[in-house]
């Protein structure tokens, strides 16, 4: 009945979104004292209903922290690409003292809730005269549905490591090659054993030849608790494109970026990308049986900076399929 209902309300958007929420004045608080500096003025945006199809209901308030008052604001609000907004832009009537605030409502489509861990970002910026005298302030709301991946593990989406005797599962390149079993355990890289790497202790997978052992890299959420300065990626790439940035996830709400590669298998210089060589491998394993035995193939690390004062909660990988994780893991 509530889907039935839902969908009736997207039949009447048009209808629906005519009537813009209407703008209201909260009245003003105390004053700031006399020659305080001027603070950024606040925008912060009411949680959104993402439990669609709907329409919903969002509420942007703009507080005036400055020291002068504040007129002419206009405030604008934006979700995800493509999703409706009603209206775009709101003028809000008359001024605000300082520290008083005004609530501009918007109503935004929301479509149906897509399956497995997403984070929607809504944007609202604010313009006008006076206040803090900067002119503009932007305030943004993150909205998570579905739930991280537990572990890098239970991401696991390629086969990359294949037995000399049984090539065929193995697709780490998108051509059926890859890594030798016992060509990398031959260099220390065998099952679930320890790898240090850029102040890291990682861990080589610990899953049976020809099964799935890394994450090609798809903008897939994976949990990983924990302090350090710099988080650690271990990996290799496919073709000489094999950058992105992963975006590192706090559970104070906060989060940052920092963008990695790896170079190509073989072929390209071992410091491509900023990238620090891990292991080599003489050849590789091919749909027909092992080969190109004079050719190196290799494995690399590569870290991005943490803020060490906060706690990670999980990472989410760049939308780069050449991109290719084995374990990630956190230096302090």
């Amino acid at each position: 009945m509530r889907s039935a209902q839902r969908a009736g309300g997207i039949r009447t958007l048009a209808v629906a979104l005519a009537t813009a929420g209407a703008t209201a004045l909260v009245p003003a608080q105390a004053s700031a004292a006399p020659g305080a500096p001027a603070a950024a003025t606040e925008v912060t945006v009411s949680p959104v209903d993402l439990d669609g199809p709907a329409i919903s209901t969002v509420k942007v308030t703009v507080r005036n922290t400055g020291s002068q008052r504040l007129r002419s604001l206009k405030v604008a609000f934006a979700g995800p690409t493509g999703w409706a907004v009603q209206p775009s832009v709101q003028s809000v009537d008359g001024s605000l003292a300082t520290g008083g605030s005004a609530d501009a409502t918007f109503r935004i489509q929301v479509p149906e809730r897509r399956p497995g861990f997403v984070i929607r970002t809504f944007t609202a910026i604010a313009t006008y005269r006076g206040g803090d005298g900067r002119g503009t302030a932007t305030g943004t709301r993150t909205e998570r549905s579905g739930s991280p991946q537990a572990n890098l593990t239970a991401a696991y989406n390629n086969v990359a490591v294949t037995d000399e005797s049984a090539t065929g599962p193995g697709d780490f390149d998108g051509e059926g090659n890859s890594f030798s079993a016992q060509k990398l355990a031959a260099v220390g890289l065998s099952r679930g054993a320890a790898v240090e790497a850029l102040g890291a202790r990682l861990t080589w997978p610990d899953v049976a030849a020809g099964t799935k052992d890394n994450v090609a890299s798809a903008g897939q959420a994976v949990k990983l608790a924990g302090k350090g300065s710099k988080l650690v990626l271990l990996g290799s790439g496919v073709t000489s494109g094999a950058t992105g940035t992963a975006t590192v996830h706090y559970t104070d709400g906060t989060a940052g970026t920092g963008v990695f590669g790896f170079p190509n298998w073989s072929f390209d210089p071992a410091d491509a990308h900023g990238a620090t060589l891990v292991k080599s491998t003489d050849g590789r394993n091919r749909p027909d049986g092992y080969g190109n035995a004079t050719v190196q193939y290799r494995v690399f690390a590569h870290a991005i900076p943490l803020d060490p004062a906060r706690t990670v909660d999980f990472v989410v990988l760049p939308s780069n399929a050449n991109i290719h994780v084995f374990d990630i893991a956190i230096a302090p």
